[in-house]
């Protein structure tokens, strides 16, 4: 059978373009109770993504968790916060945001520290935050804002929240895997993906990466039956099994897609392709008319957001068609206070793609 053709290139924070190879693995089906899914296919994903989070395997472990990267987020939060805990979450964008009202839906104690789209969190007020509430007892941030593209100062933030000895959630959803990180030598005890983000598989599950004596704690904590992280961690310790119906074909798409993430040289080379599509891409587009949001200093090789032209003709929606006709997909501004529309760098997209972008681009009459 051949695969067909996709009409046009998804620059887009995931779902992203995929490559056949990983849209084949999906073309047959799989037993949930099979072994050789269960050990040769979901214990394997749990051993690489270990692997690639940290030398410090022993210390982590991962958990797969069926649903959108938001599912794996809720799980964390609703597990791993105990009853007499408090959680600080520091909100730059809409999935900061986010994790504020899962803890209001959830009914957990928290602050927040809210700041605008553009700015990254500032250390100085954090640290602030947790001298003056001392019974904040986590904290969680996003490390790439997929609202704007902006990346922030995780590295820096989590060691600063272990100075005061808080337990530190990470929202790696749109960065792990094309971003280079060493999750233990960063302090993250939770970290949150997904699969169809950087490792560059298909829609259906996310994970968390999380060190082995937190996991333990999350034990009878969780406010959710389906979400609860401790139970499915140690079903799924006990042989790869899920405690629901898994999304096979996802799961095997995303073991190929862990394949080709070796077969380009891992996470730094993944890196490197995404940073010189997002180089080639913004230099290109300065170069036709386009501004950028944000200085180049606080961008992430992730996803960019651009300005839109002035002209009054302008239309986002007719920019769009115009450029789906022509084969490409961008995703619309989601700030709350400009006219701004994003253009992703990640999946199976390289810098050429960038470059006939700007070509159809400069091209074409949009308004």
């Amino acid at each position: 059978m051949n695969l067909p053709e996709n009409p046009y290139l998804l620059l887009t924070p995931g779902p992203l373009s995929t490559s056949k190879t990983v849209k084949a693995a999906m073309l047959r089906d799989w037993c949930t109770w099979d072994e050789d899914y269960n050990l040769k296919v979901v214990q394997e994903i749990r051993t690489r993504l270990t692997q690639l989070a940290t030398s410090a395997t022993e210390r982590y472990s991962t958990v797969l968790m069926q649903g959108s990267g938001t599912f794996a987020v809720e799980s964390v939060i609703g597990s791993a916060i105990p009853a007499t805990g408090k959680l600080l979450i520091i909100a730059n964008g809409a999935y900061g945001l986010r994790m504020i009202q899962i803890a209001k839906v959830l009914n957990i104690p928290f602050e927040a520290y809210i700041l605008p789209e553009t700015s990254q969190p500032d250390l100085a007020h954090i640290r602030r935050l947790l001298e003056e509430i001392p019974e904040i007892t986590h904290l969680a941030v996003v490390h790439c804002e997929t609202t704007t593209g902006i990346l922030n100062p995780v590295r820096e933030i989590v060691a600063l929240a272990k100075e005061y000895h808080k337990i530190t959630i990470v929202d790696a959803m749109s960065s792990f895997g094309g971003i280079p990180m060493d999750i233990n030598e960063w302090q993250i005890d939770f970290l949150i993906s997904s699969a169809n983000k950087c490792i560059q598989g298909v829609p259906g599950f996310g994970f968390i990466i999380a060190r082995r004596d937190q996991l333990e704690k999350c034990k009878n904590q969780a406010r959710s039956l389906s979400l609860d992280l401790y139970d499915q961690w140690a079903t799924m310790d006990g042989g790869g099994k899920w405690r629901f119906t898994s999304p096979t074909h996802a799961v095997r798409a995303f073991l190929q897609a862990l394949t080709e993430l070796e077969e380009e040289g891992g996470i730094e080379k993944r890196f490197e392709r995404y940073s010189q599509n997002q180089k080639t891409l913004v230099d290109g587009m300065r170069k036709i008319g386009f501004d950028a949001l944000l200085p180049d200093n606080m961008q992430s090789p992730i996803i960019t957001s651009f300005l839109s032209p002035q002209e009054k003709e302008y239309s986002f929606l007719k920019f769009y068609n115009v450029l789906k006709d022509n084969g490409y997909v961008i995703y619309p501004g989601k700030i709350s206070n400009g006219d701004t529309f994003r253009i992703g760098n990640i999946g199976v997209v390289y810098p050429s793609d960038m470059e006939k972008l700007i070509e159809t681009i400069q091209r074409m009459k949009f308004w």
